[in-house]
């Protein structure tokens, strides 16, 4: 049994309760997916959160942490890429989410800040994340929304 890549995935909305996406630049598909990354020696998942916000993002300033997952999640990746994601050395990620509020503008929004993962970005409905999402991270997502569904529908 192969071992999980601690990461942390961003559930980045802006001011309207839209959730922020981004295509690969890696896979050419019409996935779409939320920031994540995972987790440096000697960082804590905030720190990541903060660090890939920023690398794959480009957001620096004018957001918020309004809440983080208790649990850790995690998603296996298909057996067919585990040697081509990694060279092997992880069967999926085991992730800490944070829910995040970005009150800047849209132009602060820099894909290549750092070396860019994504093309392509956009804001979309919270509950289209896990259609527009690679098939193998639908029930991450899932879980993803019914742990801040609560949080961000009360605002």
């Amino acid at each position: 049994m192969g071992k999980y890549r601690r990461g942390v995935g961003i559930f980045l909305l802006n001011k309207k309760n839209k959730l922020w996406v981004g295509k690969r630049i890696d896979f050419k598909n019409n996935y779409w997916q939320m920031p994540q990354g995972g987790i440096d020696d000697g960082e804590t998942p905030e720190q990541a959160m903060v660090r890939e916000l920023a690398e794959e993002v480009g957001i620096k300033k004018n957001y918020e942490i309004l809440n983080e997952t208790k649990d850790w999640y995690s998603y296996h990746i298909p057996s067919e890429l585990v040697n081509v994601i990694w060279d092997g050395k992880y069967i999926g990620q085991k992730q800490k989410w944070f829910l995040c509020r970005f009150f800047g503008n849209d132009k602060e929004i820099k894909l290549d800040t750092h070396t860019p993962e994504f093309e392509d970005w956009k804001w979309i409905e919270p509950d289209q994340a896990i259609t527009n999402v690679i098939p193998f991270k639908r029930a991450l997502y899932a879980n993803i929304l019914k742990s801040f569904k609560k949080i961000y529908f009360q605002e």
